[in-house]
């Protein structure tokens, strides 16, 4: 396929190509011409732009077996840098018009609301940068994955708050033309966001999968324990979703390695299991 082609087809993965540093002017150069001049690998380019072009697609981690996590690790890094220097500028300067009319005592309170959210934003991307990066680029530190996902999902859940706030809870003094402009802001950001996330965590996955598939230690890990005695309380996939501000996909993930590791398939004899190495009183199933 021609590179250009490809940007036809989805004008939505001009973001990508901006973050993976490519230039236009393609030509009639093909897709794979124009990522070995610019040193990215094809295939890996190829997985970023599914990810953002289709949101029904979720890649599998072993997608990623083969992939280049240097392009990755890059790729998420600029897309920080997009949404510091880019979209959360642009989305301050919206939010300012729109509450330049009302009274100080609402600006104020959606000011912090949105500088605690930027703060908490700038922290996530930090720890991403010293941790969670270099291990999925390379040998490092094991991610904490629950602490890592939880900022995730705060992430989403604070954005989806900000609009609700626009769209039910907006003092009628604000300019409501801006309103609309924030409403955008926020609904490109969450769109954005929620492709990065896919594409970190499915990364990271696939790094944690391959790793664990050539060990031998068959010790649960916390995390796994944790899922394992929400699976015996008789919790469904989405309930420990839910109740550990994790994706569906990674209780799943968690739940292969649990049979995996324990060589048990049925939920009666994971509970069973769970109860003989005290994860859980027999008092607390129901």
């Amino acid at each position: 396929m021609k590179m250009a082609e490809l940007l036809e087809r989805d004008s939505s993965l001009l973001g990508v190509f901006a973050r993976m540093g490519l230039n236009f002017g393609y030509g009639d150069a093909t897709v794979e011409e124009v990522c070995t001049s610019a040193g990215i690998d094809a295939g890996t380019f190829l997985i970023i732009c599914k990810v953002y072009a289709d949101d029904s697609y979720r890649p599998a981690p072993e997608e990623f077996e083969d992939a280049d996590n240097g392009v990755i690790v890059t790729y998420l890094s600029r897309s920080h840098d997009y949404y510091i220097n880019v979209a959360l500028k642009d989305l301050a300067a919206d939010i300012g018009r729109m509450m330049f009319p009302c009274g100080e005592a609402h600006q104020k309170v959606i000011w912090k609301f949105f500088t605690d959210f930027k703060e908490e934003l700038l922290k996530h991307f930090e720890y991403e940068e010293k941790n969670v990066f270099p291990y999925v680029n390379g040998p490092g530190e094991k991610v904490p994955i629950g602490s890592y996902e939880e900022d995730h999902s705060g992430t989403e859940e604070t954005l989806e708050d900000l609009k609700n706030l626009v769209m039910t809870h907006l003092p009628a003094s604000a300019d409501q033309q801006e309103a609309f402009k924030v409403l955008s802001g926020i609904t490109s950001l969450q769109s954005d966001i929620r492709k990065h996330i896919l594409l970190e965590e499915t990364a990271l996955e696939g790094r944690t999968n391959k790793e664990s598939a050539t060990l031998d230690d068959d010790t649960l890990s916390p995390r796994e324990k944790e899922i394992l005695v929400c699976v015996a309380k008789g919790m469904l996939n989405k309930e420990i979703a839910d109740a550990n501000s994790i994706s569906i996909h990674t209780v799943i993930t968690h739940r292969k390695n649990i049979t995996r590791k324990t060589g048990i398939k049925t939920v009666a004899g994971l509970t069973v299991y769970a109860l003989l190495n005290n994860l859980i009183d027999i008092n607390s199933i129901e």
